[in-house]
């Protein structure tokens, strides 16, 4: 753990301008610390590859120490964690980028298991289609122990990343603004859930305001932080589309659910297709496609779902064997009305626990 003066120099270093993080790591690298980049010679600074005279002045006169100590005590006032890429539990996905942010603030726990991470994003405003599927994916990847990676945006995203939380399954929220900052506003209870089974990350500055610059370099880390991205529902001009170029440039998969091709929210994921994104329609797809290099395997699913259906799913599971039950008879024997059940079978389904097969029939799996 960075001691206090430590991450007062990261920061410190990062006030400079003209210093990105392609430039910040260079230095850093080359020097070991940003303490001894800062107290480095112009001389010395100017040799680094890329930095040149006037960044190497800057370094030595435009530090912007004001800032820095705001940024400390706003950390200590959040109690917010503090990452460098120097730090063993840097994201492994994250840093093979070429651009990857020096640091993160951080509220949550970033873990090892995370590296099994997909993202789903997409349009702000989803049709009833896109937030069944979306419900749909999420669930289903997070039952494998797949982390849920999305940017917390109204729609598509704040879909992604609640689907993963009600199957107890991980979840990354990255921001477009200070992580002190929760946009949209009305997503703090949802920032809260996802820090405690999952992680909040930004790399802006505490206090830093969700202005529109910062979501493309946002979306950079949401394909950088996931093995692929799963476009689900987008316009031609969007936020999503962005994300998949990032992907594409990452050498990250890139996947995209068919649409309605009268609407415009599918617009974009349609003309993906078309351009050769893998088009998905089951969870399998995304799986077939990276089974070599994310190799997860089924969880043990009748141990971990089992143990927390509700009454109601725990009664027709119990009822259900490998002969087909039918939906009339299902209903009258666990003495629910005929749409409680369906909802409840539903619910089973997308657990993976039972299997609806044609007239209305369903197995357990």
């Amino acid at each position: 753990m960075l001691e206090v003066s430590e991450i007062k120099d990261w920061i410190a270093l990062y006030t400079v301008e003209g210093i990105g993080p392609r430039r910040f790591v260079s230095l850093v690298n080359h020097f070991g610390t940003p303490g001894k980049v800062l107290k480095a010679t112009g001389k010395a600074l100017s040799e680094v590859p890329e930095i040149g005279k006037e960044t190497a002045n800057n370094i030595k006169t435009k530090v912007d120490w004001t800032k820095t100590d705001e940024q400390i005590e706003l950390l200590k006032k959040f109690g917010f964690s503090f990452l460098t890429y120097k730090d063993e539990n840097y994201p492994e996905n994250l840093k093979s980028i070429y651009d990857f942010p020096p640091f993160l603030f951080i509220k949550g726990e970033i873990k090892r298991e995370d590296k099994k991470a997909l993202a789903i994003v997409g349009t702000r405003l989803a049709s009833f289609y896109g937030k069944s599927i979306t419900e749909k994916i999420a669930k289903e990847l997070s039952l494998r122990g797949i982390t849920i990676v999305s940017g917390m945006a109204r729609g598509i995203d704040s879909i992604s990343h609640i689907s993963a939380l009600e199957q107890k399954g991980r979840t990354i929220a990255i921001f477009g603004s200070g992580l002190d900052i929760v946009y949209p506003p009305e997503h703090k209870d949802l920032a809260e859930r996802i820090a405690q089974n999952g992680a909040c990350i930004s790399e802006f500055l505490l206090g830093t305001a969700p202005l529109a610059e910062n979501f493309p370099k946002r979306n950079r880390l949401i394909s950088g932080l996931s093995l692929g991205v799963i476009i689900v529902e987008a316009p031609k001009k969007s936020g999503a589309l962005l994300t998949a170029e990032c992907a594409l440039e990452q050498n990250r998969e890139v996947f995209a659910v068919p649409g309605n091709i009268g609407s415009k929210r599918s617009e974009g994921t349609n003309w993906l297709i078309k351009q050769g994104a893998s088009l998905v329609t089951s969870v399998d797809d995304i799986l077939k496609e990276l089974e070599g290099i994310l190799a997860v395997p089924q969880r043990e699913i009748k141990k971990e779902v089992i143990g927390s259906l509700s009454p109601e799913e725990q009664k027709i599971y119990q009822l259900l064997t490998s002969e087909p039950y039918h939906i009339d008879k299902i209903a009258k024997d666990s003495q629910m009305n005929t749409a409680q059940a369906l909802s409840t079978l539903l619910s089973l389904e997308l657990k993976e626990l039972v299997k609806q097969l044609s007239g209305k029939m369903f197995v357990r799996v």
